[in-house]
């Protein structure tokens, strides 16, 4: 019997949490629309776990009109009132009039730079960094790329997107690879295209 692949520390025996690791995270994403709901989830699990958002994210979609920019960015009081009364996403007040801010924010955005990823991916000028973290101790929390990426949606009118919410947004939509060196993924990862980066 074959012994399981080595995972990153913070993967559970879940297999919902499994399946995001192993196909989802680290990988690049360069689709506007699942940039724009991967930064809105990001911004749902502020002060939460991620795994609580990941459980959520099937009714996120339902709730949130598979994250369509142009319908989110119409709600009104009456849709942020009925979003406020679904059990089935986080029921935080600011955070779901956020998600219509950032709709917003999101389509001019697009308009200026023609794309979302452009704009984003700019932050490691198109390629992802391939770190070579050891140890959970090692992978930061910020980065100064993570801060300028902060700096300039915040100008733009984003509403949760601190450079701790930037930098995890920038781990899970693969800007950078921060699959540990001992994990599977780490060289899978690396294999989509990284520029070798922080050892």
């Amino acid at each position: 019997m074959s012994n399981p692949p080595v995972r990153c520390h913070w993967v559970s025996e879940d297999p919902l949490y499994i399946a995001y690791h192993d196909n989802e995270w680290g990988a690049p994403l360069r689709d506007d629309q699942g940039l724009f709901e991967l930064l809105l989830l990001e911004g749902a699990q502020a002060g939460l776990s991620w795994y609580t958002v990941l459980k959520k994210r099937e009714n996120y979609r339902r709730a949130f009109d598979n994250f369509d920019a142009e319908q989110i960015a119409r709600y009104d009081e009456r849709k942020r009132k009925a979003l406020l009364n679904d059990p089935g996403i986080i029921r935080n007040r600011l955070k779901i009039e956020a998600a219509t801010l950032n709709a917003r924010a999101f389509l001019r955005i697009r308009e200026d730079c023609g794309s979302f990823s452009e704009f984003l991916w700019k932050h490691v000028a198109g390629r992802p960094r391939n770190n070579r973290w050891r140890r959970p101790g090692d992978v930061p929390a910020s980065t100064p790329e993570s801060e300028q990426m902060s700096r300039e949606l915040k100008g733009r009118g984003f509403k949760f997107v601190g450079t701790t919410i930037c930098y995890a947004f920038m781990q899970a939509c693969g800007m950078v690879n921060d699959h540990l060196t001992v994990c599977f993924r780490h060289e899978e990862v690396a294999r989509m295209g990284g520029a070798p980066c922080r050892d």
